[in-house]
């Protein structure tokens, strides 16, 4: 069966290749479509580590390689209270259309490997898209291979990136001052941690 799977980066494409691989007979295209990844620099360096491991493993990869950052912020500014969710949004409907455009039988996405994701909205957005454009939505819980993930990432010697994507995360990620007014006033803004602050390599994503 054909499923087109939204992929974040590299290192978490790892265990969700692995796991479809050894569940059922699935024929996997990686598709890559985040423009909300900042700075550019970041953007080529994960577009370019996920094409080495496609190349490595054989995985089929589909890649927009164009610069979509204006894209993103139109969408978010003066809504960044909402910015995940429509993020996600941007993202996975893009996925969707393009796998129905293509005759492809199901879709999934890397999102839901992330244990620093909004887990159930992402689940939530999936399923309503499926209905939308009436292609089925594989839906597993990846992060039980969290772990293993990080594990297979680092001993293929991948870069694992610091925070998830979008300007507002890496602010997040490295302003102290701003964390600490955050936590202060109980912002809604989640702070996330990096894989990297956990493992040597440093990384992802938040995956």
């Amino acid at each position: 069966m054909k499923i087109l799977l939204h992929t974040c980066c590299g290192p978490c494409l790892t265990y969700p290749v692995d796991f479809l691989h050894t569940s059922g007979d699935w024929d996997i295209t990686a598709f890559f479509y985040n423009p909300n990844i900042h700075p550019y620099q970041e953007f080529k360096r994960r577009i370019e580590t996920l094409v080495s491991f496609c190349e490595h493993t054989g995985i089929r990869l589909i890649a927009d390689k164009e610069y979509g950052l204006q894209e993103f912020m139109r969408r978010v500014v003066f809504h960044e209270q909402k910015r995940c969710s429509i993020c996600y949004s941007l993202r996975l409907r893009s996925t969707v259309a393009y796998a129905k455009a293509n005759d492809f039988s199901s879709f999934s996405t890397t999102l839901l490997y992330s244990r620093y994701q909004r887990h159930d909205t992402i689940k939530q957005l999936c399923y309503a898209l499926a209905e939308e454009f009436d292609i089925p939505f594989v839906y597993h819980d990846f992060r039980a291979g969290w772990q293993q993930g990080i594990d297979l990432s680092i001993a293929s010697g991948m870069y694992r990136q610091p925070y998830c994507g979008c300007i507002y995360s890496e602010q997040e990620r490295y302003d102290n001052r701003l964390k600490k007014r955050l936590r202060k006033t109980k912002n809604p803004l989640i702070i996330q941690e990096s894989h990297g602050k956990h493992h040597s390599s440093g990384n992802n994503e938040h995956t």
